[in-house]
């Protein structure tokens, strides 16, 4: 008897068309591997999540519209048993240690071997964990000790739909474009931005783009 091998369905979430064409044909070449949908933003990749439940997302921390780190939050929060493996040109310490401290799998740095993402891939699906050179494990071992060690932080405190406003107001969106986008009304928009003000003790739009520049939501140019 023959037992036919698992395909491993994938979803790949990066907003740029180039890198999502090259994963494409990168995963061509292994058998068992299914792109089964591409996201160029993070609340694509959470509605796909949620209508084809993969095996594995393949996650950029830079995307337009809700950053990854909070995409990967939610995903490791609502289905733990999928795998996120963060694909990113940032190669800091502390990128790698936010990523594994909200569920990541692997953290693979744009630029490396392609053979380290289906490395990294083929680990996740056997419950273990790949890191990119040049980190180790113990460097992040120590700096998720460190981190763990934090004071508390209100953003804590966020509902994930206040997180997702939150993230698109910051970049500007307006209450209609936001209502529209999360399928809510403006009225629920408004209340969910009063509680985030409130929450995070901010006074008005100014304060709450300052704190979004400080969290890393939206990049400082």
């Amino acid at each position: 008897m023959v037992i036919a091998k698992k395909t491993i369905s994938i979803i790949l979430a990066d907003d740029h068309a180039i890198v999502r064409e090259g994963l494409q044909a990168l995963f061509a070449k292994e058998k068992d591997f299914e792109v089964v949908a591409e996201a160029n933003d993070g609340l694509s990749a959470l509605e796909f999540v949620e209508q084809l439940h993969p095996d594995v997302v393949i996650l950029d921390l830079e995307l337009p519209d809700i950053k990854g780190l909070e995409i990967l939050r939610q995903i490791n929060q609502r289905y733990p048993d999928i795998r996120v493996i963060v694909l990113s040109m940032h190669a800091k310490e502390a990128y790698v240690v936010e990523a594994i401290q909200n569920g990541a799998r692997g953290y693979v740095i744009k630029g490396s071997d392609t053979c380290e993402l289906v490395t990294a891939i083929r680990k996740a699906m056997t419950g273990n964990r790949y890191i990119s050179l040049p980190f180790s494990e113990q460097l992040i071992q120590d700096y998720l000790e460190k981190y763990q060690s934090q004071d508390f932080d209100p953003y804590d405190t966020l509902t994930n739909r206040e997180r997702q406003v939150l993230h698109l107001v910051a970049h500007g969106s307006s209450n209609t474009e936001i209502a529209k986008r999360l399928k809510i009304s403006s009225r629920t928009v408004e209340t969910h931005r009063a509680r985030i003000m409130e929450k995070l003790s901010l006074e008005n739009f100014t304060e709450l783009v300052r704190y979004a520049l400080r969290k890393g939501i939206i990049p400082i140019e």
